[in-house]
């Protein structure tokens, strides 16, 4: 039953903005939009935070033409391997294409995102451990703004619920589940993930602000927050998904986060004590045009070390690295 509170599902006509240009239509989903707005505002973020520790101003846009076409692509490829009923078990395998209509994997997307960050970090010298902390939190608002999207788009929500804030969708929607009454509301399983997002992002930077996370140890952190809430949330869920040991694909998913996170952090946090010298690795520093080098202002850590610095360099030299092992990332 329709509570007072409940939340309505947008009408329909709201997935599709049609523009008229030159006699013809330009069809623009909203759930591309939502998902457009937050890659704009993770490049935003990630820019801000890279460009207060030293980078380049502007050179996250060098990453983000490599880390958005390939997180897209994955995005796509894990949705379609954990639900291959979907387009397979019919004659409309052309679907697999079809991204308007929803169905990109955010665990997808972070690992083909990580391969297009590590070639863009191989080519712009940036460190790729100083780019994923720069970027969890960021990533975390990206994740919140593209829940949208399935709102606008009437999927993925949870079981039935008699909670004042359930969702109402249209018992003429494909994915309402056969069986029950018309009216009955659902988990808003979108908002759920959209608040533990944002809240992540001020636990992300008050543990960042606290314990000065670097070296991966954020990215290590936005690992365990997104896998802890996900793997909550996606048992919720009534869409189908491929199952493994009674355990949906996507809470799997969401365990390996977690302990990823964890191996991560632990062992980043036995190989570098300090901070890092540089968001750039040993050789591939960017100096801007107006600043004086000097090499009396250069400071030596712990951590140097690691990334093979013998000792203070002769003015415009580039640091010396070590000859039997590279640059620790």
């Amino acid at each position: 039953m329709i509570a007072p509170l409940s939340i309505p599902s947008p009408d329909e006509a709201w997935r599709t903005l049609e523009i008229p240009i030159f006699g013809l239509t330009l069809n623009i989903q909203m759930y591309a939009l939502c998902i457009l707005a937050g890659i704009v505002l993770a490049t935003i973020i990630t820019s801000r935070r890279l460009t207060k520790r030293g980078a380049e101003p502007g050179i996250v846009l060098d990453v983000v033409l490599w880390a958005v076409p390939l997180g897209i692509i994955g995005a796509r490829l894990y949705h379609v391997l954990t639900h291959p009923d979907d387009y397979f078990a019919g004659q409309e395998w052309w679907r697999v294409f079809a991204i308007w209509e929803g169905g990109n994997a955010i665990y997808g997307s972070l690992i083909g995102g990580a391969i297009g960050v590590i070639i863009a970090c191989r080519l712009t010298g940036l460190r790729f451990w100083s780019f994923a902390d720069a970027l969890a939190p960021g990533l975390l608002v990206a994740q919140a703004v593209g829940r949208l999207g399935n709102w606008f788009n009437q999927e993925l929500f949870g079981w039935p619920t008699d909670l004042p804030w359930g969702l109402e969708i249209g018992s003429d929607n494909p994915a309402f589940p056969a069986g029950l009454p018309e009216g009955t509301l659902f988990h808003p399983t979108f908002l759920y993930e959209i608040v533990w997002n944002l809240l992540g992002v001020a636990v992300l930077l008050g543990l960042e602000r606290a314990f000065r996370l670097r070296w991966g140890k954020m990215f290590g952190a936005y690992l365990i927050w997104y896998g802890a809430g996900r793997a909550v949330f996606e048992t919720i869920r009534v869409d189908p998904s491929e199952m493994f040991l009674g355990i949906r694909s996507n809470v799997w998913a969401s365990f390996a986060a977690i302990v990823i996170g964890l191996v991560i952090i632990i062992v980043q946090s036995r190989r570098h004590t300090g901070i890092e010298p540089s968001v750039y690795r040993p050789g591939r520093e960017w100096v801007p045009a107006d600043a004086e080098v000097d090499s009396d202002d250069t400071e030596s850590d712990t951590d140097s070390l690691d990334d093979g610095v013998e000792g203070e360099n002769a003015h415009g030299e580039p640091a010396a690295t070590s000859s039997s092992r590279s640059a620790s990332e």
